[in-house]
């Protein structure tokens, strides 16, 4: 979580170059293996997704598109079918609102978020709960549980309760699953996740402080049981210190794990 002051606080930091001088490099893009056939996937920063789905679906995941990680070439998506929103916070909902009304997809979230969004001017929202599964554009979408907030922080520090932070399991057109943890702790039921629906590939945080870091990600792998991970919501900001090189050093032992590091705006398959 991170309220729009603080957003706004920390992106001052950064046009005053106090973030990292690692985050400032270009870091070689390093090639992986094939996450599946037919499946895309963009980092946008923070813990933004653009995905093409093996069966063709444009599918966004908290588009925040003007985080400091997501690279001019990335914010403008050429399609839309579906937007997933995991919980209310600024640095999450970003800008779903007007990718919502230039698209039209189907926008998911949990009910209170949903109505909020509908409010805004919204169409086609689909407000759920945590253990619902929906369809939509030929996906299978089951909301889970998430550690976290969830609000709208306004001018003065007015609070608008949001609903539960939540995270989503996406199941393909030919099957392959994958798991968007959203911001959250580590948490035992992460163990039913992968026992009830069997994530091949997990997207988890592990910049810390707001979220979990590596050494409680690495514990999130183990009860999920997934081989493929990538590491998302760090690099954003200077408190976010989590590294995907921890991240593996720490699950160095659990067998035929794939730490997937992907660098903003490059899509990889």
């Amino acid at each position: 979580m991170i309220s729009s002051r603080w957003v706004d606080r920390l992106l001052q930091q950064e046009a005053d170059g106090c973030r990292w001088n690692f985050f400032k490099e270009n870091k070689e893009v390093v090639e992986v293996a094939q996450i599946h056939p037919g499946l895309q996937i963009t980092w946008l920063g923070h813990s933004g997704f653009f995905i093409r789905t093996p069966g063709g679906t444009h599918l966004a995941i908290d588009p925040w598109l003007s985080n400091p990680l997501c690279p001019d070439s990335a914010k403008q998506l050429p399609r839309l079918d579906v937007l997933l929103l995991t919980h209310g916070h600024g640095d999450h909902v970003g800008d779903a609102v007007t990718l919502a009304k230039q698209f039209n997809p189907q926008v998911v979230a949990i009910y209170e978020l949903a109505s909020y969004l509908g409010a805004q001017g919204v169409q086609n929202t689909i407000g759920m709960n945590k253990g619902g599964t929906v369809k939509v554009a030929g996906l299978e979408v089951t909301m889970v549980h998430a550690i976290h907030s969830s609000a709208h922080v306004g001018e003065g520090g007015q609070i608008l309760y949001l609903g539960d932070p939540a995270g989503f399991v996406v199941k393909c057109e030919d099957g392959f699953t994958f798991y968007h943890a959203g911001d959250t702790a580590v948490f035992s039921d992460m163990q039913l996740i992968g026992q009830i629906y069997q994530p091949e590939l997990a997207l988890l945080p592990i910049g810390g402080l707001y979220t979990m870091d590596p050494r409680e990600a690495a514990v999130a792998v183990r009860l999920l049981g997934v081989k493929k991970v990538i590491p998302m919501h760090y690099r954003t900001f200077l408190p976010l210190t989590g590294t995907p090189d921890a991240l593996r050093e720490l699950t160095r032992d659990v067998p035929g794990l794939e730490v997937i590091e992907l660098q903003p705006g490059v899509p990889t398959e």
